[in-house]
């Protein structure tokens, strides 16, 4: 296989190390509304039996929300699935952990969730001098701009690669 023919360079849409100063704010482009279906199928992908999910008449009569709540599972991995585009795509080496996860409002059926990410912290790795380590503060709202979802994570990223290589 030639250099012209190689297929492991693939295009990415991440950011480099570099590019992840402290301080940046990104404000994604994707937006999604999350559906009642989305809803149940992730409920019952990730055997959650609860009630508040899945349970119309419950979620009616028995809480104060008066309607199933979505799984907060579901929402964090869309918050952060949604960043992946525009912070990680391709630039990633491995996701480290989450150091805090809240959720400060419920989303519902039928909510459209926007994300934003700001990097809160940058660091050269000691042992990989390739790569350096980020947290990344995903915040998801729904439609009506009230914060649904705050997670802190930790990610491995590749620096950017020598330009004369």
């Amino acid at each position: 296989m030639t250099d012209e023919t190689k297929t492991d360079a693939r295009p990415h849409t991440g950011r480099w190390f570099e590019q992840l100063t402290p301080g940046l704010v990104i404000h994604h482009a994707i937006r999604r509304t999350i559906t009642e279906s989305d809803n149940v199928l992730f409920t019952s992908m990730t055997m959650n039996p609860a009630w508040l999910h899945l349970d119309f008449d419950y979620a009616e009569t028995q809480t104060e929300f008066g309607k199933p709540l979505v799984n907060s599972m579901l929402t964090v991995a869309m918050v952060v699935g949604i960043s992946v585009h525009e912070t990680t795509l391709g630039t990633t080496v491995a996701n480290l952990g989450f150091s805090e996860v809240t959720f400060p409002a419920p989303m519902f059926h039928g909510d459209t969730l926007r994300v934003e990410t700001e990097v809160v912290e940058a660091r050269a790795s000691k042992s990989r001098p390739t790569q350096g380590i980020v947290v990344f503060e995903h915040r998801g709202y729904n439609q009506r701009d009230v914060l649904c979802c705050k997670a802190l994570r930790s990610a491995l990223m590749l620096r950017e690669p020598d330009a004369g290589s």
